[in-house]
Formats: C-alpha cells, sequence, structure tokens
C-alpha cells in the first residue's frame, strides 16, 4: 500500500530539515516522496545543496502526509499566496499535517496550528502564539494529525515518530538501527537550556537581522488570518 508524503522546497530551505526526515521516512514500506514547488527549476538550498522538485503546487496529488521543512527562506512563504493556498488546499485530504523547525510557522500562516500544540526551533518558539497554537520545548510534538519537529536535526527524531505512526514501532526501531541513529554529540550545546551563555549571546545576535524579519512577516501573516 502506497504511503504518499509531500515535501515543500523552497530557495534557502535548510536542507537537513528535509533530509533528515526524507531519509528515514524512505524506509518506511510502500513509501512514495515528492518535492514538491512551484515550478520544476532547482532549487538552493541554504547551504548551496541544489534540489529538484518532483512536482509543481499545480499537479500535486492528493497526499497522505504533508510535510513544511524550515529555513531562512521559509521567511517570505508566510506571506505568499500559492504556499498558503496550496497547504490549505492539501491539508484536509491528508492523513498526516506536518512540519520540521520553523515550517511549523508556515503552518501557522495557512491556519493549520490554531489550537494546537506544535514545537519548532527554539528561536522560533515565540511566534507559534501569533498563530493560536500552544508551543511546546520538545524533540516532537503530536498533536492529533499534526506532528511537528523541533529544529533541523530534530527532523530525524520527527522521521521516526511518524515511522512509528504508519508501520508500527518495530519497523521504526529497525529503521533507527538501519541509519544507525545513535548520536553522542561532542558538546553539550544544542539547547539554549545547556549552551554555553556566550557562545547563545553570541548566536541571537548574529541571529536577530533574520529574527527582525521574520517577526514582521509573522506579524502580517497573522494579521491576514485576523
Amino acid at each position: 500500500m502506497t504511503f504518499r508524503i509531500g515535501y515543500l522546497v523552497f530557495p534557502d530551505i535548510t536542507q537537513l530539515d528535509l533530509t533528515g526526515p526524507q531519509q528515514v521516512l524512505a524506509r518506511v514500506p510502500g513509501a512514495e516522496q515528492l518535492l514538491i514547488w512551484k515550478t520544476r527549476e532547482p532549487v538552493r538550498s541554504e547551504s548551496g545543496l541544489m534540489l529538484i522538485p518532483d512536482i509543481t503546487y499545480a499537479d500535486c496529488p492528493p497526499l497522505d502526509m504533508i510535510c513544511v521543512p524550515g529555513g531562512p527562506g521559509m521567511n517570505a512563504l508566510l506571506t505568499d499566496a500559492d504556499t498558503i493556498a496550496f497547504l490549505r488546499r492539501m491539508a484536509p485530504k491528508a492523513k498526516y499535517v506536518t512540519a520540521v523547525c520553523t515550517g511549523s510557522l508556515v503552518l501557522g500562516a495557512a491556519g493549520l496550528l490554531k489550537g494546537k500544540r506544535a514545537a519548532t526551533h527554539w528561536a522560533a518558539m515565540e511566534f507559534l502564539s501569533s498563530f493560536g497554537a500552544t508551543a511546546i520545548d520538545e524533540r516532537v510534538v503530536v498533536d492529533g494529525n499534526v506532528i511537528t519537529g523541533g529544529g533541523v536535526t530534530a527532523g530525524i527524531d520527527f522521521g521516526l515518530k511518524v515511522a512509528a505512526e504508519v508501520a508500527g514501532e518495530q519497523m521504526a526501531k529497525a529503521i533507527q538501527l538501519m541509519v544507525e541513529y545513535d548520536p553522542d554529540p561532542p558538546f553539550d550545546n544544542g539547547h539554549p537550556r545547556s549552551a554555553d551563555p556566550a557562545v547563545l549571546a553570541m548566536l541571537r545576535e548574529r541571529m536577530q537581522p533574520m529574527q527582525t524579519q521574520r517577526a514582521a512577516q509573522v506579524e502580517a501573516a497573522a494579521a491576514k488570518l485576523r
């Protein structure tokens, strides 16, 4: 039985938000995975990796699962009429409506997180309430058929959680073993709760221009919902 998954791709996507869950879910029996964008022209990720969409918004068939990754480029999607219309069209027919990292904000802008618990990148948690969502600081959050993941590497945890939902826990465990997902990072610095304060302060300063732009886009998107 086919389980069709559609991932949005867009300029300046964080490729690991996409490729983390994509690698995991590719191993789910019956999985069919599509990369979706407005055109089939190659899309450049924020790190320079080129991604080639399989299908366009206009040609996309019904999906069992829709997933919105994050990255700097998602700021523009918050007020992108084509993207918002596509998500609103596809979500009611999908079994699972999902996002990784700041892709959660795009679901919010489409009105798909109202009243829902959701995760996102730690630096974007403050924006979820603008879309009527409750921010939950966890790697993966499940609320009904809405599944959201935290920042970047949480996409692998997200993928395993979805695999368990779709194919059962034993299959998800087998996939985890197959990809040798046994993290043992060299530093305990992957979240503000444990980060070196000086490193956190430096990163917040570097991220401030993007955060300011994102705040403006979130406000514009939230205003459209109101």
